[in-house]
């Protein structure tokens, strides 16, 4: 099959995308006895499989990496150690709120038949859900924005969440860790997040808010991934999410063996995307960058308290 000739319409390239009864008819052309289940056999043999491409190359890592993920596991180690809150917090995917396709299959008499196109115009928005996990109490709360995914929006949530008087207590609440992905609205390069965080979490609670990055690339080991988004989305996988009742229905539906609760909450205002950081606000902030991968973690100190 190897072999080629110039202008061949069976060159090398399409042969691995035809399929098997394809394959037998243009070898039937080129004067040879064979079916489909013959090449499938003789395919098998050479260790040939229809694959997919699969993500596996990371690219060069960070020369940081290793050192990052040991502080991390170190400083929630502490935190948990001692009965503070070790929150994980991301964005999960956006979805638009409609009759629209959602991937996934579910046990149904007849599936549910959706719009043929992901218009936006026939969307009744963009549902933006900001996730919080509490590692401690295996807790999720999920904020479903209506408006942008800003640092604002991110800072808002967490707050929100804190501020919930139903949420559960931990034995020390003077210091929050908060982890986050490097990039998003929680950016460990965003100086917006980083005032927001001062003003929003630090100043208005007067507690010390620790904030630990993974690395670029490393988002699948952020808890929040794989023990809340990843529940939500088997929840309602296969499911149009035609509404904004609907979206936050399957969000509190979602529950696992292992205790999972989740509660979800509309946040129906505009976050500005437009925000900008003074140098007078960047040098007001009790930021305290950290001796360790210091662009990955930094605390911010509430300005209430005496230097």
């Amino acid at each position: 099959m190897a072999e080629d000739v110039a202008g061949d319409p069976m060159s090398e390239d399409k042969w691995v995308r035809r399929s098997l009864s394809s394959i037998a008819q243009q070898l039937v052309k080129r004067r040879f006895r064979i079916g489909r289940t013959t090449v499938r056999r003789l395919l098998k043999k050479l260790d040939y499989g229809l694959c997919r491409n699969r993500k596996s190359l990371t690219g060069e890592p960070h020369p940081d990496r290793d050192r990052q993920f040991r502080y991390i596991a170190k400083i929630k180690k502490l935190f948990l150690a001692r009965g503070r809150p070790v929150i994980s917090v991301d964005t999960k995917k956006k979805e638009l709120v409609g009759n629209f396709l959602n991937s996934g299959r579910n046990w149904t008499k007849e599936a549910d038949k959706v719009n043929v196109h992901d218009f936006k115009q026939d969307a009744l928005g963009r549902a933006v859900p900001y996730g919080i996990y509490d590692l401690t109490h295996n807790q999720g709360y999920v904020y479903v924005g209506t408006s942008h995914d800003t640092p604002e929006f991110a800072a808002y949530a967490i707050a929100q969440w804190w501020a919930d008087p139903d949420r559960p207590r931990f034995q020390q609440e003077d210091q929050l860790l908060i982890l986050a992905d490097a990039g998003g609205s929680n950016n460990c390069r965003y100086w917006l997040w980083k005032k927001h965080l001062q003003e929003q979490l630090a100043d208005r609670f007067g507690i010390e808010v620790l904030v630990c990055h993974y690395p670029t690339g490393a988002s699948k080991w952020n808890p929040i991934e794989y023990r809340l988004f990843s529940q939500i989305s088997l929840n309602w996988a296969g499911k149009p999410l035609r509404s904004w009742t609907t979206i936050l229905n399957y969000i509190r539906g979602t529950v696992t063996e292992t205790g999972l609760r989740v509660k979800a909450f509309l946040v129906d205002r505009t976050f500005d995307r437009n925000q900008k950081v003074s140098k007078q606000e960047r040098a007001a902030l009790r930021l305290k960058r950290r001796p360790i991968c210091p662009n990955w973690n930094y605390m911010l100190l509430p300005r209430s308290c005496s230097e």
